[in-house]
């Protein structure tokens, strides 16, 4: 690849810097009641809102490579395609082909796993049961159980992750049905094949950027150890039994439990000799429980004796840092990023975000890279998260977000600023339509703090999202109607993300009629904006890319 960008006849690039903001989770919604981001009162957003200088972008399903475009966008496919401007196939699409091929049989982890099936070991299976497809699909799940009892396996355990989060909040039980009828179909067949603990997606083993490490803690000493607060003798009857003992809660807030026998005893703790894979393909909260299964110098929590179990996961999260070790699937190559791109080009960069989504702006941008390009170019700022339920602190880490990125833009130092502000996203996962309103206004007030400094720069301000979330906090129908529960007619909450498309508003106070947005390119996605990007900046794009969406005036 000649790695050179050309300056563009057309367009000389602002004096000052380009800012791209990825207002996470902030899609294109329904505009009714349920659409946390026309209810909130917005009017610096509104304001930017110029004809000719805004349009909306695809961010879910074939548009950001995932198999369909009933599947709904997240924050890592998305950060994936904003920072290297193609599509690639993602997540459930890599694995739904693998399992199909047979691929994933062949890999050494599934043959090693299924040496120690055939020398008595127990295989044990950690996975997020879901048909969000965002973190994991249960299929994947049903497909290895399945090829493993075929295989010779005769003990099998799940340990299950209960969602609530990409999926309806208190679900649970459609999977828990799909999952017995799996497993009993798997004893039928002279296996035994039993769910051994569990625990919501939001207290046990899926945390990411180590904020909570008491979440992997929990998750850990329950799968491996057989130790939890909560015992109970089924998972449908932990399901029912945590329900009744914390009113109103969500699937994904449920506390870590146990399976036990009818003597109190853990059905299946992990022993020597057994074999543990992380059923979930998505890497953000893979990797903590990836190290504690792994990591010879680890120091997050105490493991206790550690059993010898041979330990894959679905994919491999972190191919710089090779984690974990052994793995199911390829995950997919992406190479030629923005943030390569312009590290040999000498453009420098800044990449900010807070705890939450700082692997997003960096990781996940870099096509799950870690590290920098360039250290002499390349600044990474991370604004360290709340610990806290976040519908009780909608505003995040918002304000000090944009007080570090005004600073630094106002250093002179950055040509192009990357900063993602996740309000929309978490505050929106919560269900909390009150908390996801507060959280739009914040950011809202946010912006215009970033539009004031990037005019007082002569820079360009470019706002898009990664897919959408608190646009839909409520159910829909097939026919688009809100989803009414019961006689008092309160509509249903939605805590996952949303079909939406994605705004892309661009603001330049000296742009002069110099360009526009095409209103053309029907099928546009969020991978368009790399070239538009590189244009804003000043450069032709490479033509290998998806196009930019810029028109200039001839």
């Amino acid at each position: 690849m000649d790695w050179t960008l050309h300056k563009s006849d057309h367009f000389k690039g602002p004096k000052g810097p380009l800012v791209l903001v990825i207002l996470d989770g902030v899609g294109e919604g329904p505009g009714d009641e349920g659409d946390a981001v026309k209810v909130a009162p917005t009017p610096t957003l509104d304001a930017l809102r110029i004809p000719g200088m805004v349009r909306t972008l695809a961010a879910h399903g074939k548009s950001v490579g995932l198999p369909s475009n009933s599947d709904m966008g997240n924050s890592e496919v998305g950060h994936n395609a904003l920072g290297c401007g193609r599509i690639h196939d993602q997540g459930a699409s890599l694995v739904g082909k693998a399992i199909a091929s047979g691929r994933i049989y062949e890999s050494d982890a599934w043959k090693s796993a299924m040496t120690r099936c055939g020398q008595g070991g127990a295989l044990h299976f950690i996975a997020l049961l879901s048909d969000g497809g965002v973190h994991s699909h249960i299929n994947h799940l049903f497909a290895a159980l399945r090829h493993a009892a075929s295989g010779g396996a005769k003990k099998l355990f799940v340990h299950a992750l209960l969602d609530g989060r990409d999926v309806p909040p208190t679900s649970a039980t459609q999977y828990v049905d799909a999952l017995e009828g799996v497993l009993s179909e798997l004893r039928d067949a002279g296996c035994d094949a039993r769910v051994a603990s569990g625990g919501g997606r939001m207290t046990t083993t899926m945390d990411r950027y180590e904020a909570e490490w008491a979440m992997v803690e929990r998750g850990y000493n329950a799968h491996v150890h057989g130790r939890a607060e909560h015992h109970f003798l089924s998972l449908a009857s932990a399901i029912e039994g945590l329900r009744a003992s914390h009113d109103g809660i969500g699937d994904q807030d449920l506390p870590t439990f146990l399976i036990v026998d009818g003597k109190g005893q853990p059905v299946a703790p992990m022993r020597d000799g057994d074999a543990a894979m992380l059923m979930n393909f998505r890497g953000d909260r893979a990797l903590e429980i990836c190290q504690a299964f792994e990591s010879e110098s680890f120091d997050a929590f105490d493991r206790g004796t550690r059993p010898d179990v041979f330990f894959a996961g679905l994919m491999e999260y972190d191919g710089d840092l090779h984690i974990p070790h052994n793995f199911l699937v390829e995950p997919p190559v992406i190479e030629e990023t923005m943030g390569e791109l312009f590290a040999r080009n000498h453009i420098s960069q800044l990449a900010i975000a807070e705890t939450q989504k700082f692997g997003h702006v960096t990781y996940f941008w870099n096509g799950n890279r870690s590290g920098k390009f360039d250290e002499r170019t390349e600044t990474y700022i991370e604004v360290p998260s709340d610990v806290v339920p976040f519908e009780q602190r909608p505003w995040m880490k918002a304000a000090e977000i944009t007080d570090a990125l005004i600073a630094e833009l106002r250093s002179g130092k950055h040509k192009f600023a990357r900063v993602n502000y996740a309000n929309g996203d978490m505050v929106g996962h919560t269900g909390d339509m009150r908390a996801t309103v507060v959280a739009m206004q914040v950011l809202d007030m946010q912006i215009a703090r970033l539009q004031k400094a990037v005019d007082e720069l002569d820079g360009i301000l470019l706002i898009t999202a990664d897919h959408g979330n608190a646009d839909e906090m409520v159910q829909h129908g097939k026919d688009g109607s809100i989803v009414r529960e019961g006689a008092s007619g309160t509509p249903m909450v939605k805590t996952s993300h949303s079909l939406s498309a994605v705004p892309l508003i661009i603001h330049d106070a000296n742009c002069r009629g110099q360009y526009q947005l095409d209103a053309g390119h029907p099928n546009a996605g969020i991978a368009n904006i790399m070239a538009t990007c590189i244009n804003l900046l000043g450069y032709h794009a490479p033509t290998d890319i998806q196009p930019s969406l810029l028109r200039f005036k001839s």
